[in-house]
């Protein structure tokens, strides 16, 4: 089977953060190396130890020919123009959703760290937004249905199909980036 591309690091840590063990523990401590494919590809070799239960973790992901470097203002990028091969929309809206509840609705009462925080957070909520974005065709106005090819995708759509219209999530979108512009 040919290894899926991770465009940056953030998208290979989203999705191993997404894919927990089978205890059900998210985070590992992660070594990683690049190796050699063996057809002429570079790849990303993820290793570690589940901390709850002992068990071996491990991932791989082709990288790219081109390395993106992280954006040079200190935002978050997930990956380039072309659409993510590790994480459907439904999981970049689930992605979305799961950055933006970590922001108090009240931000009067925040630290200035916690204001930072807030805002980091809103950036990755939109960033994600915009991984959601690419899925939909040119001309189109949604995202198409079977763009959905995983469990947690498919049930993201199956919930609220209209979320995955472009109005809806680049009106979303711009609520983050406003509200994270404010803080």
């Amino acid at each position: 089977m040919a290894l899926r591309l991770a465009r940056t690091n953030e998208e290979a840590h989203l999705f191993m953060d997404l894919h927990p063990c089978e205890c059900g523990e998210i985070r590992f401590p992660r070594s990683s190396s690049v190796i050699d494919t063996g057809d002429g590809d570079l790849a990303s070799h993820y290793t570690g130890t589940c901390p709850q239960d002992g068990r071996q973790r491990e991932f791989t992901f082709r990288l790219p020919q081109q390395i993106l470097p992280p954006p040079a203002d200190g935002s978050v990028r997930y990956g380039g123009p072309e659409v993510s091969e590790l994480l459907d929309p439904g999981e970049w809206l689930s992605v979305a959703d799961a950055y933006a509840r970590n922001v108090p609705a009240d931000t009067a009462a925040l630290t200035a760290d916690g204001l930072a925080r807030a805002k980091a957070m809103l950036n990755r909520a939109a960033a994600a937004i915009d991984e959601v974005l690419k899925f939909v065709p040119a001309g189109a106005d949604r995202v198409p249905e079977q763009a959905f090819v995983t469990d947690r995708g498919r049930a993201a759509y199956a919930k609220e199909p209209g979320r995955f219209r472009s109005l809806r999530l680049e009106a979303v979108r711009s609520t983050y980036t406003n509200i994270a512009a404010q803080l």
